[in-house]
């Protein structure tokens, strides 16, 4: 049976879920125990499981992930928060040195399953700290599996997925989508695997490749498309690293058309990855050059007006489709 919860309540109940169902599963992060996540993601898993399940750390984010990366060894299975996802950076060498490389380094006899959760993205006023897309600088690293969750559904199901793996997992959640993105999540244990696409909406003219936060004004846009006898086959990735080429591949061959919609500035980011392979394996196949829209190579303004500016949007999505529609 579903229910409408938000993308927060919904990463809330996986927690949860996971946390009753193997006790191997804590919490761990900046007052994630008593005052229930910044953004209220924890919530109630203090009282329902206690301090040592649900664990306050000190504001060092090389600690929270350094810690992780020992309890997985011990055999435990930690969900890490980052309160921001741009302080990720301070954790930088415990994720790309160490979570990533232990399986390689090992010969494969020591897995380290931890899941970092990244609350990330702008579009809420955040200025320079607290909006950065900072998904590029993982899915460059072997060892390391990268999702992006863009509804209710998928932040249940692939956090469940995430906390399951045997490898390091970095779970990007949007703060955006936090309380606005609402749908039908399952009671139960349902599942989204990681690797594995979403088609939002079929179309044959032009393929629409994003994730995250940018799903939902990409999917505005196409239905404006729909209007002019444009029909824009939108896929959500969810999953960024491992990412479902077949699913591009087969979206490619029947539209001939690409646009590559994410926050994440453009310069090196996951679009120019997707841009790369969809041209080098199915140039025969292309009508017009693979076309991406991004936040452009800047940081964040803190007024807010300035960074919607910046930020891609239905109306850029839109006549980003109808440039590449008619090329």
């Amino acid at each position: 049976m579903a229910r409408e919860l938000s993308y927060l309540e919904a990463i809330r109940e996986a927690l949860a879920e996971e946390m009753r169902r193997d006790p191997r599963v804590f919490v761990l992060g900046e007052d994630v125990g008593l005052y229930g996540g910044a953004f209220g993601v924890t919530q109630g898993l203090m009282e329902e499981f206690g301090e040592l399940r649900c664990l306050d750390t000190p504001i060092s984010e090389s600690a929270i992930v350094g810690a992780s990366v020992g309890a997985a060894l011990r055999g435990y299975r930690p969900v890490a928060e980052m309160q921001f996802g741009d302080f990720i950076s301070c954790g930088f060498d415990q994720i790309v040195n160490q979570a990533a490389t232990l399986r390689y380094r090992t010969g494969g006899r020591v897995g380290c399953s931890i899941v970092i959760r990244v609350p990330t993205g702008g579009n809420v006023g955040g200025g320079l700290y607290h909006s950065q897309n900072t998904e590029a600088w993982f899915i460059h690293r072997p060892g390391l599996k990268v999702v992006a969750p863009s509804t209710a559904y998928d932040a249940k199901g692939l956090l469940k997925a995430a906390i399951r793996d045997e490898n390091p997992v970095l779970y990007f959640e949007h703060k955006y989508l936090y309380r606005r993105a609402k749908g039908p999540v399952p009671e139960g244990d349902e599942i989204v695997p990681i690797g594995v696409a979403a088609t939002r909406r079929a179309g044959g003219d032009v393929t629409l490749l994003t994730y995250g936060a940018m799903v939902h004004p990409s999917l505005e846009a196409a239905e404006r498309l729909a209007k002019d006898a444009v029909e824009v086959e939108v896929i959500d990735l969810r999953s960024l690293m491992p990412y479902d080429k077949a699913a591009v591949l087969a979206s490619v061959e029947k539209t001939g058309r690409v646009l590559i919609v994410h926050e994440d500035v453009k310069t090196l980011g996951l679009g120019a990855e997707l841009s790369a392979v969809i041209t080098e394996e199915r140039f025969e196949y292309l009508d017009a050059p693979v076309t991406r829209l991004t936040y452009p190579d800047t940081h964040c303004p803190f007024a807010l007006g300035l960074e919607r500016h910046n930020l891609p949007d239905a109306d850029k999505i839109t006549n980003a489709l109808r440039t590449l529609a008619a090329y």
